[in-house]
């Protein structure tokens, strides 16, 4: 607070009034560079709500600005306004005291994060008088303008260069769009290149990085930090400020209790009935592990899980046996979805099964049947497995009506045979027909060519209270029973030990697989 003495207004002449009361708005503008929440509030109260978790946030970013902190993490739910304190109040508050340097913001879309930039810089013709901030006369892009001192902002998305471009402050709100590209191995490897390449080459000494996220992924941009450089807390580098939806620890940030929900910008500060409710609607239309990885910020494999991202990687091979037996399994789009479950593979020499090929995806009957003739052809299958629990021997018609086509006009399907079609009918649930495969893979009979990370993903985060259907799964299970065959105990083929889920086990007759786990083959 400012020690000024203000002398009463009755004995002030009218230039003397003005002066106290410039000097009252002064003092007032100078205490709100607190923290970011704070400044935000003083400047915009119509518009910025404080809440809890913003407040914990803005001490937090308090915390980089007095160095105390040079790597902050926040994991936060979507929709709380971590982005418009964060994204926007932060760099602003940054600038307005330090006006020399240079602050980049990252989004994972380059449009994103120049929208940051662009109101960064409307805060700067907004309310910049206050803190001498004014922009440098000329045209000033709104991805990358500079203030009169020689400060600025620069906005570019996850991936994009920054050559020529230093930071003296790095802000990345969102490194990850979405569940598809979280899961995408190739851009999880985009994004971690891009972090240590570029954004961590263009950081001057002791520069501070911050980065914002809703997490998705166990191996996203904030999971691979922690598991690289670890936390404040056990003597690593990153202090992390986690706030889930609903509290699950004792040491919340919030010093809220176990079940305590989290608060909302649009929801009053006191109404923590309507906070839980708020919440609860989400995880009741949430799948269980987008639950806990967008709302909770724990994206771990959740009890339930087939496999793990750790036996699915040791399943991971580039050198794999030369094919001997190939074939394509499908799990038609159909039950209330549109995506279709294609999985290509095949038996080595070695007698281990190789999934080679994920061509799965939202696709038509014609569309996913012309993709599995693909598939076929690239992998000169024998046969095409086609589940039949949607559509029965229309199916099989597809198929053999989609090869047909492609011969008379493509000379490489009309030079061979077309493989043998036969359809599958799976008789009991989708977890009881994958256990056993899934111990397979972990017990050696089933290698994965190179990586097939949306095939890998959905085997470590699928649960069977998730109403999204499996297609990958289902697909690659029907392939490992066509082409494994049941299940056996004892020494496998190639020397690997085999094995089966303890019902499949007890239910396993001299080595014959159980009636429910066996697919019902209807010849062609």
């Amino acid at each position: 607070m400012s020690t000024t003495a203000f002398r009463p207004a009755a004995t002030l002449s009218p230039e003397q009034l003005r002066g106290e009361v410039s000097a009252l708005d002064q003092a007032a503008d100078l205490e709100a560079l607190g923290d970011p929440l704070t400044l935000a509030r003083h400047c915009s109260p119509e518009t910025v709500r404080a809440r809890a978790h913003l407040r914990a946030i803005s001490l937090g970013l308090a915390k980089v600005r007095d160095g105390l902190v040079d790597r902050l993490l926040v994991i936060c739910p979507p929709q709380t306004g971590k982005s418009t304190l964060a994204g926007v109040w932060a760099p602003y508050w940054w600038l307005a005291q330090r006006p020399t340097d240079r602050v980049v913001v990252a989004s994972y879309a380059t449009s994103l994060a120049v929208a940051r930039s662009r109101s960064v810089r409307r805060l700067v013709w907004d309310y910049g008088e206050r803190y001498k901030l004014r922009m440098e006369s000329g045209i000033s892009a709104a991805s990358d303008w500079t203030l009169a001192t020689g400060g600025g902002l620069r906005a570019v998305g996850v991936g994009a260069g920054l050559t020529g471009h230093h930071a003296d402050l790095l802000i990345v709100d969102d490194p990850h769009k979405d569940r598809a590209e979280a899961n995408s191995a190739r851009i999880r490897e985009i994004v971690w290149d891009w972090w240590g390449a570029v954004a961590m080459s263009r950081l001057g000494p002791h520069a501070p990085a911050i980065l914002i996220a809703t997490r998705w992924h166990e191996d996203d941009l904030p999971g691979r930090l922690l598991d690289s450089e670890g936390r404040a807390e056990d003597g690593g580098r990153w202090s992390v400020i986690h706030l889930p939806a609903i509290a699950s620890t004792d040491n919340d940030p919030l010093g809220r209790a176990i079940g305590d929900p989290l608060t909302h910008p649009a929801i009053p500060a006191a109404d923590s009935d309507a906070a839980a409710a708020h919440w609860a609607n989400k995880k009741a239309t949430t799948s269980i592990r987008d639950w806990f990885a967008l709302y909770q910020g724990e994206p771990r494999p959740i009890e339930g899980a087939l496999l793990t991202h750790a036996q699915l990687r040791a399943a991971r091979t580039l050198h794999p046996a030369q094919p001997q037996l190939a074939a394509v399994a499908v799990d038609p789009s159909g039950g209330g979805r549109s995506t279709a479950g294609i999985v290509g593979g095949y038996i080595g020499g070695d007698g281990r099964l190789y999934w080679s090929v994920d061509a799965s995806g939202n696709m038509s009957a014609e569309a996913w049947s012309r993709k599995v003739c693909a598939v076929a052809l690239e992998l000169d299958a024998d046969r095409i497995v086609v589940e039949s629990n949607y559509g029965g021997d229309m199916c099989r018609l597809v198929v053999h009506s989609a090869w047909a086509e492609l011969a008379r006009t493509d000379e490489r399907y009309a030079a061979r045979m077309a493989p043998r079609i036969v359809t599958v009918h799976a008789r009991r649930g989708k977890l009881l027909r994958a256990e056993p495969v899934a111990q397979q893979l972990q017990l050696g009979r089933i290698g994965i060519v190179g990586a097939l990370p949306e095939l890998e993903a959905e085997w470590s985060s699928w649960q069977p209270t998730d109403p999204d259907s499996p297609g990958r799964i289902d697909a690659s299970v029907h392939l490992a029973y066509a082409l494994l065959g049941p299940p056996r105990t004892g020494k496998g083929a190639g020397g690997s030990a085999a094995g089966v889920s303890r019902q499949a086990v007890a239910q396993t007759v001299n080595g014959r697989m159980p009636d429910w786990l066996r697919p019902t083959v209807a010849p062609r």
